[in-house]
């Protein structure tokens, strides 16, 4: 569907000159040029908007955050993968300027043990973004696993998170097919916050708080016994 400007307006409930800014940054694709003076927008336009406004409003995202994200997109969001694009740079926890590094680079700039890297990933503990594609944050988790050996204890907590990782990335998965099952334009925005606010927000709560009751529980078991 096409809207006039003053219509994208009404809709997305945006100035006029907020959504040309984002023309302007690149963060909204141009709009169809019918004359001089006379432009269309469309569905993409809006989703877009929706988009952008939960990205900076919720997330604090930057324009040039959002940018990224949205550098692979497709033109709408209504399938499963086009709506999970946006989420992957989030998901990664890398920012924008991340050192990359091959394997080979990797083994040499952080002096890496290459027999325990090899056993990291065949444990799936390490899971860099792609087969030949390391940074900072493989190399800090070979650190935390190097210290754990060096004390003599199991990393076994580790291989259990990744085991309860997999388990709960399934069904985070089946939930964001869900959404995509139920998308229209007036549920959209509900649909990103819904996606958002349990991958970033109410999984880091529930986790926390489970093992801030486990802990308390057992410090005060420990404080009750002396």
């Amino acid at each position: 569907m096409e809207y006039k400007i003053s219509e994208l307006v009404a809709k997305s409930d945006t100035p006029k000159s907020t959504i040309l800014y984002y023309i302007k940054e690149g963060l909204l694709p141009q709009a169809k040029k019918l004359k001089s003076n006379v432009h269309r927008y469309n569905d993409e336009h809006l989703e877009l908007i929706k988009y952008i406004k939960y990205m900076k409003n919720e997330m604090g995202s930057t324009n040039e955050q959002i940018k990224v994200a949205l550098e692979q997109k497709n033109n709408s969001f209504s399938s499963s993968y086009t709506m999970l694009e946006p989420l992957m740079s989030t998901l990664s926890g890398l920012v924008v300027n991340t050192q990359h590094y091959t394997k080979d680079e990797f083994i040499i700039h952080f002096d890496i043990d290459a027999k325990l890297l090899a056993t990291l990933l065949e444990e799936g503990v390490l899971m860099p973004l792609s087969e030949n594609d390391y940074t900072q944050k493989e190399a800090s988790i070979i650190n935390l696993i190097e210290n754990f050996i060096d004390v003599g204890v199991e990393y076994e907590i580790v291989k259990e998170y990744v085991k309860q990782a997999t388990i709960l990335a399934g069904l985070e998965h089946k939930m964001q097919k869900q959404l995509c099952e139920v998308r229209n334009e007036e549920n959209f925005s509900t649909l990103w916050k819904i996606m958002f606010e349990t991958l970033f927000n109410t999984k880091e709560y529930i986790f926390n708080r489970a093992t801030y009751k486990v802990l308390h529980k057992a410090l005060k078991e420990e404080i009750g016994d002396k």
